[in-house]
């Protein structure tokens, strides 16, 4: 019997399972609004943090966390989102552009992709779906690309690799190398080196979910860390050392949490932006994040 040959090796995740979430301080949620909910089209979690602390913007299975207080920059770092349709986000951005005068939004486009900054200066770059790119996924966080200097890939990547059990790759662009890491179905981790990178902001950080939840706490131990013992089913550290040197290489606040964690795997909502009352079609309020 003849049978199809399948490559699977590419279905391997490693075991950092999903990026969960991204965070950053806001100060006003009715700016943040404009900017993720009507310009971006994505959708407020309407189950959680629906006060006005917090909120929680869903995108595909993974999202947005925006406290309110003190707004966090990281100027060295691009969100990359897939969205269904790059069109209707210009016409969405278009629209909420005056509403956002005064701000450091903006938007541009390029390379096939849509920048769009939000009113206190993150970058998002929005990315049509591309199955060869990233698979299934029709709406989704793919992944948080972050400047380091140069000289620093390499180290990084052992970091994963090693202590976090990723699957990681380090290739060359340009003059420069990159650090991929994998958090995820078609999620990565992206360390682009770079002559001049922006600063790291320590403020800013990002949520993990992986498998084997005891066996990089204990590595992170073993390397030197400082850890944050959060709750039975999380743990947090700051920095990627050099596993030799034990020298910085980078700051990042991880947020690492078990696959038991209660929230892991929380079906989240995500609506059809494209519904207006004006054009309404009954059983399309919900958007698929896959195909």
């Amino acid at each position: 019997m003849n049978q199809r040959r399948f490559d699977r090796s590419c279905e391997d995740l490693g075991n950092v399972v999903n990026l969960g979430h991204a965070n950053f301080r806001v100060p006003d949620q009715r700016l943040a609004t404009l900017f993720y909910v009507t310009g971006l089209g994505l959708t407020r979690d309407p189950v959680m943090m629906t006060s006005v602390e917090n909120m929680w913007i869903n995108v595909g299975d993974s999202q947005f966390h925006l406290p309110t207080g003190k707004p966090v920059v990281a100027p060295g770092l691009v969100t990359g989102l897939v969205v269904p349709d790059l069109e209707q986000l210009r016409a969405r951005l278009e629209r909420v552009g005056d509403h956002l005068l005064g701000t450091e939004f903006s938007f541009y486009e390029n390379d096939g992709a849509i920048e769009a900054t939000c009113p206190w200066g993150n970058r998002v770059r929005c990315h049509a779906p591309d199955e060869e790119r990233f698979g299934a996924t029709i709406l989704g966080m793919a992944y948080n690309e972050f400047e380091i200097p140069r000289g620093r890939a390499g180290g990084i990547a052992r970091f994963y690799a090693e202590v976090m059990g990723a699957l990681v790759e380090v290739e060359t662009v340009g003059d420069d190398r990159c650090a991929r890491i994998v958090v995820g179905d078609r999620q990565y981790l992206y360390f682009q080196e770079k002559a001049a990178p922006a600063p790291a902001c320590a403020e800013h950080h990002i949520q993990i979910y992986i498998a084997n939840f005891s066996g990089p706490y204990h590595a992170l131990q073993k390397a030197g860390l400082s850890l944050e013992e959060s709750s039975r089913h999380q743990y947090r550290f700051l920095t990627i050392p050099d596993l030799d040197t034990r020298e910085t290489l980078f700051t990042l606040d991880h947020e690492v949490r078990s696959m038991t964690h209660p929230m892991y795997g929380r079906p989240l909502v995500n609506r059809d932006a494209t519904q207006t009352t004006r054009d309404y079609r009954a059983g399309h309020d919900f958007q698929a994040w896959k195909r």
